[in-house]
């Protein structure tokens, strides 16, 4: 146990691999935000980094990297990878998850705003028309569900869309509207559509090429995440793959994702603990492993 800034304790797993709070500190750069290792700062270990730090009560260093997000946001209301990239992506959900009272309420409505704009190229009319016009008479995906891409102008995939997903419904719980609450449902719809027939996700189609392709771990702990409280077959298969991979993965991206997601089922097993032997070499993986484990002690900042 340690005390951050604000004098609020800190529980950190006693494990050779996780880094603690003080060390990620120490991995932010210059300008304010914080490399996947080393190197130039990029938007997604600088949130993880402030989701992280922020309930310890390290204001002055999460305000550095508050200040580096604020500088890199775009006109469009979106977020790019890092600062050199001229256009928005995914990252702006992931920036979504921040509380608007630290990013700024302006700031965070603009984000939340550009996700509800922002669908999978598939499910455009433009699309959709182009698609006639070919001769192609089967849709690759419902128009009904729109979701979401890694980048506007590309097709939708998993990954991108359960982020998206978490971040509205963590706004739906602040200010509900039926808008939000359309994009979340047509979000859930679409993953349970991309469901692997032996249960999980991969990062895109069940049956690409026709033929049925195996789920990941980290896609589907990050997709049961978004399907909290919904109850479907494709979710419970989901979850029975996502408890055999917690058993046999020692990726710590991947474990950080089915802790997550395992938990808003109330299916991660009592007691659980990360392998000793699963190192943690980024960012991303150190801030969530600290918040997965923050979360399990009755602290959830990432989900609350």
């Amino acid at each position: 146990m340690r005390t951050g800034d604000a004098g609020a304790p800190v529980l950190l797993r006693q494990s050779g691999s996780t880094m603690s709070i003080d060390a990620l500190i120490a991995k932010q750069n210059r300008d304010g935000g914080w490399p996947y290792v080393r190197g130039a700062s990029w938007t997604e270990p600088t949130v993880y980094a402030i989701m992280a730090i922020l309930p310890a009560g390290e204001t002055v260093s999460a305000r550095r990297g508050l200040d580096w997000l604020a500088s890199t946001a775009r006109p469009d209301g979106g977020w790019p990878p890092r600062a050199e990239v001229d256009e928005s992506s995914w990252v702006t959900g992931l920036v979504a998850l921040l509380d608007p009272q630290h990013l700024g309420e302006a700031r965070h409505k603009r984000a939340i705003d550009w996700l509800l704009e922002t669908t999978g190229e598939e499910t455009t009319r433009v699309f959709r028309l182009r698609e006639f016009l070919l001769g192609n008479s089967t849709p690759m995906s419902d128009p009904r569900y729109p979701a979401w891409p890694w980048l506007p102008g590309t097709a939708a995939w998993v990954g991108p869309t359960s982020v998206a997903i978490l971040a509205l419904e963590k706004q739906f719980r602040r200010h509900p509207s039926p808008e939000i609450r359309h994009r979340i449902d047509a979000g859930r719809h679409f993953l349970l559509d991309r469901a692997c027939d032996e249960g999980g996700w991969n990062h895109g189609a069940p049956c690409p090429l026709g033929y049925p392709a195996p789920p990941y771990p980290e896609t589907t702990g990050l997709a049961l995440a978004a399907l909290q409280g919904v109850r479907a077959p494709q979710v419970e298969r989901g979850l029975n793959a996502a408890q055999q991979f917690l058993a046999e993965c020692r990726s710590a991206d991947a474990l950080n994702w089915l802790r997550f997601g395992l938990r808003v089922h109330g299916r991660l097993p009592a007691g659980y603990c990360t392998p000793l032997e699963v190192t943690y070499r980024t960012i991303p993986e150190t801030s969530m492993d600290l918040l997965m484990t923050a979360a399990e002690q009755g602290t959830d900042t990432f989900w609350g």
